[in-house]
């Protein structure tokens, strides 16, 4: 586990300074442009340019060395921050300047992301998995924790300017760790082999190795129907609290919530999560829908810290279980793919339920518990009425949504077969020997084709997957 270590190390520095990045940013939006419509669309540009090349670049994660796309990421991501810290320095930046940045980040982590989250199963023994997957999620969960509250105090005291700075900085470390670390190449499979040649024949062969099995496909549709729960609590959370307590109060939901994510990703780190792996997916998802429910009954600042807490917490297992079951039953030369049509379908869930929450909030749920709206009578008498009891009902609903995807993934044989099986050997960790290779391999650097043998690999200065505050999966 030392190389993987030294992996995750780099990580937290580099996801901190992201997520110190993305909070300036938005903050300075807002400030400036006054448009929570403005701020909202920098949300939109971080996933959607990404979900739109998803199936490409898995291809290209597979065919390429990743190595050599993370360096190149890391390599622009210096470049789009000084520019911003230039353009704010001389008194020229403008909203628009940071739509196209984060338009190319968004891109950039279409291939970072599968690229990450494949090289774990090349860094970790087989049954260590799990808890490296727990230790990715601890520093995603880290720097979203300290994003908020670091980021306010350097924006007040170093200036936009010096966050961005501070984001270079961090990019540069990763550089340094990928030069250092040698990673091995993934072992050629039967099924990369046959799905290798053109990139419209890889990028199909992507939808393929995730619709041969049952349980995957399965393992998509559960994540994607929490992820339609998720979005919403993303965005409600907010006006939620805000709807019978102060801001002050907000933010201490938001910060109990971000202990749970941080406690969440220890947990799954030390643990690794249960034997059977159905138990980490539909059995943490009973007490998501539950904790789901519980926020929703009153209008209590206690209520839904705890349920924040307990929401935020179970994620991290569910998110960890998952990507461990794609690490162990796709062959590793196939991951890149794997992982970028995974996301794909669940980030597309994700960021529909964004564009959803609030007209559906607003329009629909809010009416029917206003004071004289048509469940006042009804429901109202449980839930109450007035502002932000529409919400709750809607985040009731959710939960109840969650817990009836729990009891379909537990009643669906192939998703428990495939938690529990392991269907190939995990690769020899390095040696001396693979890492001679590796770096006999790297000499080679002509045609992109000719890395394919070679995919040796580093961290990237994304989140294990791009997402909102609640899980970042």
């Amino acid at each position: 586990m030392r190389k993987f270590i030294g992996v995750w190390a780099s990580s937290l520095v580099t996801m901190t300074g992201s997520a110190l990045t993305g909070f300036a940013l938005g903050v300075w939006v807002y400030l400036e442009t006054g448009s929570t419509t403005m701020l909202a669309l920098s949300f939109v540009l971080a996933f959607l340019p990404g979900i739109l090349v998803s199936p490409l670049a898995g291809a290209l994660v597979d065919r390429w060395s990743r190595r050599t796309i993370l360096l190149t990421s890391d390599a622009v991501g210096i470049c789009t921050s000084l520019t911003l810290a230039l353009l704010f320095s001389s008194g020229h930046l403008e909203p628009w300047h940071i739509y196209v940045t984060t338009t190319i980040r968004s891109v950039l982590r279409a291939l970072q992301v599968p690229a990450l989250n494949s090289i774990v199963i090349l860094l970790a023994p087989k049954e260590q998995v799990g808890r490296a997957n727990g230790l990715m999620g601890v520093a995603t969960a880290v720097s979203q924790t300290v994003a908020p509250v670091l980021g306010g105090a350097l924006m007040l005291g170093i200036g936009l300017d010096g966050v961005l700075l501070l984001d270079s900085g961090s990019f540069l470390v990763n550089v340094v760790v990928l030069f250092l670390t040698r990673i091995p190449a993934p072992p050629s499979s039967e099924a990369g082999t046959t799905g290798g040649g053109t990139l419209r024949g890889e990028i199909g062969q992507g939808w393929r190795v995730l619709s041969a099995k049952r349980g995957l496909v399965a393992l998509a549709l559960f994540y994607a129907a929490l992820d339609l729960s998720v979005g919403f609590v993303d965005v409600l959370i907010t006006p939620l609290v805000i709807s019978f307590a102060s801001v002050s109060a907000l933010g201490v939901v938001l910060t109990i919530g971000g202990i749970g994510l941080v406690l969440g990703s220890v947990t799954m780190a030390s643990w690794g999560g249960p034997r059977r792996r159905i138990h980490g997916l539909a059995g943490f998802a009973v007490p998501l829908g539950l904790f789901l429910c519980l926020g929703s009954l009153r209008p209590s600042v206690t209520l839904v810290a705890i349920s924040a807490f307990g929401f935020m917490f179970c994620s991290m297992i569910i998110d960890g279980t998952s990507r461990s079951i794609l690490q162990l039953e796709v062959e590793p030369d196939m991951q890149g793919r794997a992982f970028a049509m995974f996301n794909m379908v669940t980030n597309t869930i994700l960021c529909t339920s964004y564009f959803l929450a609030g007209p559906v909030a607003d329009h629909v749920f809010e009416p029917l518990l206003a004071e004289k709206g048509a469940l006042a009578g009804s429901v109202g008498g449980v839930l109450g009425v007035g502002p932000g009891r529409g919400m709750a009902l809607l985040l009731l609903l959710l939960g109840v949504l969650v817990l009836v995807t729990a009891i379909a993934g537990y009643l669906q044989p192939s998703l428990r077969g495939l938690a529990d099986k392991v269907s190939r050997p995990a690769p020899e960790p390095a040696t001396a020997k693979g890492s001679a290779e590796s770096e006999e391999s790297e000499k080679s650097d002509g045609d992109p084709r000719s890395l394919d043998d070679t995919d040796t690999d580093a961290d990237s200065d994304v989140e294990p997957e791009p997402r909102a505050p609640m899980t970042q999966r």
